[in-house]
């Protein structure tokens, strides 16, 4: 099928094991196509599979308005550890800062507890002999003989990238700015990463975490960009190249190149914005969402029509996640983010014995290369995919238009071989085991956004997607006691859907500490007008008016001597002594909330930081997401196993669009690119706009 005469816009998103890619026309209409990923050249999965998307409806690259990515790159350099040879540069006496790190530790009674090793080695870490206090005051001013010393030193290590973090340079940034002004001149070609842009906030750890991971990971995200961009050139697209961030919003690749570390978590991102697109669209406020698909499972929240946004996370750990208890086992980025769990459970999630014989799922995955056992690509273990083929939950044969081939018997033999033979169980027994393991670790996720924060899941609906989220949300939807399940159209393509929802999207924040009579309307003000300042230059530069733009303030806020905080955003334009005050009990509530108390009335409360969203080309089309053909099957129904008490049913393999009241399950969706599942417990149907809806019985 053909457009002509209108604009296109791209929107790939890759994965660890898949690449999505949509294509939409300005009239809404919607073309996709799932594809493997292709590790470690991932750009060559979204070059082929938007050549074919061009050639099929007969455009040209000329036609495409903006491409929209999302990407794993960053984050899998840091999981890797295959990022830059990079090198830290800070104040004489904070050497060691990445090492000594805070005192936490992921499980409190582990006594064998390793942390990791820094992502800078210790002899690539060097000490300048400058000071600020932290009123401002100059004690002691660098030399040009040290800068030049700091610079031999780098040459002599061949770094490939350097991380800038000087004492109270968040506050005061003179000696910093000075230092990579020198660096940039002396070696042009070295990445020099200033904590300054990075993230003007205070704490030294945290502001030199997020700097050292912005530097190691900068070369590798430059050079992705760029072979991305070369190779959109060659499809004549010459249109915008728009980055996902972390904390949602589009921003510019080369935004995205010099500030990496702010998109380290652009997919999960997208999945959570076409939720909020697809919430406001029904008309649902409160919603958990579920991402699951070939290497993880994400989850996050949307209360009251809004994303909830966290101030740090962690990447590298079992749980990447804001923990307000524990931590530590992972690089912590201090950055603007939505707030997702995540766990190292997805359909790639590989099956084992540990010593104990005892039955284990992931955190190593099987990828996209050599993938399951049951893709016949090579794989060798068995995984989470290759158990929900045994289950019936996964059909044989071709899927994703034959991107994909499922050979059941395969997948029983790993299972049978690896887990049921060793343990003396049956074979269906141990795929649902394997199912059952899997669930658990997801629940983790699920549990960390909502009753970990305090909220109650019968309050919320469960929205799945991604490849397996299907196959696994009814059973979660039970346990976590959510309202319903929604499953949207393209459920296996929904974070490149969220790509096209978006708008370009800048974040700042200035660290401040405003106490007593000081938190008042006036310092806060100050900071806003400054920061918009700044923004709206950059806003300027890539081609948007003031009228354009929309503002977001927010103000991080705790009691005195608490070392953790609460973001409360400032509703009111202009601020006023009404909107601190109103600050001030929004907080009370929020605080009672997460940690069920309010605190001694008679503590004074502290802003520690204001921070300022500014949003502009937000989406405000239609997109006509249709859900997907009947996927080509040998017979309406198959045997699939819903555990001990249902046993091996004979299910009824539909299509959603039969769907048009509500039906008891068992029942399967089988579809291009996932499976819905629908168990025996279980009523569904579809709604006015194709999305089924799941409730328990």
């Amino acid at each position: 099928m053909t457009s002509h005469g209108s604009s296109i816009r791209i929107g790939a998103d890759i994965g660890g094991t898949f690449t999505d890619v949509l294509v939409v026309s300005d009239q809404g209409q919607v073309w996709s196509r799932k594809v493997p990923s292709t590790p470690p050249n991932y750009e060559e999965a979204v070059l082929c599979t938007v050549e074919q998307l061009l050639g099929e409806i007969g455009r040209g690259g000329d036609a495409v308005s903006e491409v929209a990515h999302g990407t794993t790159v960053a984050t899998n350099a840091v999981l890797e550890r295959r990022g830059a040879r990079t090198a830290l540069v800070t104040t004489k006496g904070f050497r060691d800062v990445l090492e000594l790190r805070r005192i936490r530790a992921p499980q409190l009674y582990d006594l064998f507890f390793d942390k990791s090793s820094s992502l800078i080695d210790r002899h690539l870490r060097f000490e300048l002999d400058e000071r600020i206090s932290a009123t401002g005051e100059v004690l002691v001013a660098p030399s040009d003989e040290q800068l030049q010393r700091t610079a031999d030193q780098l040459i002599e290590h061949e770094v490939e990238s350097v991380a800038v973090c000087l004492l109270h340079s968040y506050a005061y940034p003179e000696h910093e700015r000075r230092l990579g002004a020198f660096l940039r001149a002396a070696i042009p070609n070295l990445p020099v990463s200033l904590s300054c842009e990075v993230l003007r906030e205070r704490r030294e750890y945290e502001r030199t975490a997020t700097t050292a991971v912005n530097a190691y990971v900068r070369p590798v995200m430059d050079q992705y960009l760029r072979s991305l961009r070369s190779g959109l050139a060659e499809l004549e697209i010459s249109g915008p190249l728009l980055i996902m961030q972390s904390a949602g919003g589009l921003t510019p690749e080369e935004d995205a190149a010099r500030r990496p570390v702010y998109a380290l978590e652009s997919g999960p991102a997208a999945g959570v914005l076409g939720a909020l697109y697809m919430a406001r669209d029904l008309g649902v406020d409160n919603i958990v969402t579920f991402d699951m698909g070939g290497t993880t499972a994400k989850a996050s929240l949307i209360e009251g029509g809004e994303i909830a946004y966290s101030q740090e996370y962690e990447v590298g750990s079992t749980l990447s996640a804001v923990n307000r208890l524990v931590g530590g086992a992972g690089e912590l980025i201090r950055a603007a983010t939505i707030d997702i769990a995540e766990v190292s459970a997805g359909g790639g999630s590989i099956a084992y014995l540990d010593r104990a014989r005892g039955l284990r799922v992931g955190p190593r995955s099987a990828g996209s290369i050599p993938g399951p056992v049951c893709y016949q690509r090579g794989g060798t273990e068995p995984t989470l995919t290759d158990a929900n083929v045994v289950l019936g939950y996964i059909r044989s044969g071709q899927l994703a238009d034959g991107q994909v081939s499922i050979d059941e018997e395969a997948a029983r033999k790993s299972i049978h071989d690896a887990i049921a033979k060793p343990l003396g169980i049956d074979l269906l027994e141990a795929a649902e085991g394997i199912h059952r393991i899997a669930n658990a670790r997801t629940m983790r996720a699920l549990r960390e956004v909502s009753t970990q924060r305090g909220r109650d899941p019968r309050q919320f609906s469960l929205l799945a997607f991604g490849g397996s989220g299907p196959i696994h949300a009814a059973n979660l939807s039970i346990e976590l006691r959510t309202q319903q399940v929604i499953i949207p159209a393209m459920p296996g393509l929904f974070s490149a859907v969220g790509l096209l929802c978006s708008g370009v999207e800048h974040h700042a924040v200035r660290s401040c500490r405003l106490s007593g009579q000081a938190m008042c309307a006036a310092p806060i003000s100050e900071l806003q007008d400054e920061m918009r300042t700044e923004m709206f230059a950059q806003f300027g530069r890539e081609g948007y008016s003031s009228d354009q733009i929309t503002w977001i303030t927010s103000a991080d806020m705790r009691f005195r001597g608490q070392t953790s905080e609460i973001r409360i955003r400032v509703e009111d334009e202009p601020i006023s002594p009404a909107t601190v005050e109103r600050l001030c009990t929004a907080f009370g509530d929020e605080h009672e909330r997460t940690y069920g108390h309010r605190s001694d009335p008679h503590n004074p409360l502290e802003v520690v930081a204001v921070r300022l969203i500014g949003r502009a080309g937000a989406f405000e089309g239609t997109l006509r997401i249709e859900p997907s053909p009947p996927s080509i099957r040998g017979s309406s129904s198959r045997d699939a196993y819903f555990g001990s008490q249902w046993g091996q049913v004979n299910t009824p393999v539909i299509d959603r669009r039969d769907l048009n009241e509500a039906t008891r399950g068992p029942l399967l969706i089988d579809e291009y690119d996932t499976t819905i599942v629908i168990p025996p417990m279980m009523t569904a149907n579809v709604d006015m706009k194709g999305n089924v809806i799941m409730s328990n019985d």
